[in-house]
């Protein structure tokens, strides 16, 4: 009953432009007939609990029944979820202003929150940092992220009130990445995300992300952002896609290949892994996102309701998703 509910609402949930137009972009890219395409996404998401986006994503037009059984599909994640995280403890992790207040001590920036600050702790905190980074405590995807650089010009008290009108009331350092990160794309910070599983024998990666910005400044896939996979020695492996499914060898600004790129400080980034993992035990299903500075990898935030990240077949000619991995640490 509870699958049929959740597929009845996936279903009523469909953006139908955008539903056709990836109908045809698989028709496109398989000739394959529309009609088939349609009535083969729908099979899908009532057999397996998959969005058409997952669908299109994870390349199910190119898979067999048997090999689309052992990918994570929304239906999988959303039930992971509801078994291994609280729901009033992942609340806790919407909000980065209360995020930033119990992780504080693995951010390793400053950070300010306008509504319980004056606005001359805005200007005392903005004397320390010539640039920062707003957003909104519950906005999501990078969306309403705004980069500021102040100069003598600008008028303090006016941009108080002007963040607070927009909700911007989190104000944080501008994090300064490592020069390596930089090579890939320099006007954002790109960001790991790393899926941990918590158990009684400690935290395992079951995934490690590299979210790469392409034109703008947030990375988020959502935003024009790509990403790709990165394997246990913090090496990428395969190259990165877009929200389109536009593939990239080399990165199409800064020109930086892709495959074979090294994440620097990577020991270091599992040795935080380990540590933020283990705060909150109510909540053991976490995608975090960590960025490495100058010094070495700081936290961003972490996200209770990780998306799902599984490597395209027609880039890797790997036709199995991440549920056998998955299952070794929990009962789903």
């Amino acid at each position: 009953m509870k699958k049929i509910k959740f597929v009845f609402r996936k279903i009523r949930g469909f953006q139908y432009k955008n539903f056709f137009s990836i109908i045809n972009e698989i028709h496109k890219k398989t000739k394959k007939s529309r009609i088939f395409i349609f009535f083969d996404i729908i099979r899908t998401v009532i057999k397996y609990g998959n969005g058409y986006m997952d669908y299109f994503e994870f390349e199910f037009y190119l898979l067999n029944d048997e090999e689309r059984k052992t990918y994570i599909t929304a239906y999988i994640n959303n039930n992971i979820v509801k078994k291994y995280n609280d729901k009033e403890e992942m609340e806790k992790f919407d909000d980065k202003i209360i995020f930033n207040n119990m992780y504080k001590q693995y951010l390793k920036r400053d950070y300010i929150d306008l509504n319980t600050s004056s606005v001359n702790e805005f200007k005392n905190f903005l004397k320390k940092h010539n640039k920062i980074i707003c957003k909104i405590p519950n906005g999501t995807g990078g969306k309403g992220i705004q980069v500021i650089s102040i100069d003598n010009n600008t008028n303090i008290d006016e941009l108080y009130n002007n963040l607070k009108n927009d909700n911007l009331i989190l104000v944080e350092e501008y994090l300064i990445q490592h020069k390596e990160m930089n090579k890939l794309y320099d006007k954002s910070v790109n960001t790991l995300r790393i899926i941990t599983f918590l158990d009684d024998n400690g935290v395992h990666i079951l995934k490690t992300i590299l979210k790469i910005g392409n034109g703008g400044h947030v990375d988020n896939f959502s935003s024009g952002g790509m990403y790709t996979f990165v394997d246990d020695d913090g090496v990428v492996f395969v190259p990165a896609i877009d929200e389109k499914g536009n593939i990239f060898e080399n990165h199409p600004i800064s020109k930086t290949k892709i495959v074979g790129f090294k994440i620097p400080m990577f020991k270091e980034v599992k040795e935080l892994i380990q540590e933020v993992g283990k705060v909150n035990n109510k909540v053991r299903y976490i995608g975090w996102d960590i960025a490495i500075s100058q010094n070495g990898p700081v936290l961003i935030e972490g996200n209770p309701f990780s998306g799902i990240f599984q490597v395209k077949p027609s880039i890797s000619g790997i036709k199995t998703g991440d549920l056998p991995n998955f299952k070794k640490y929990m009962d789903i």
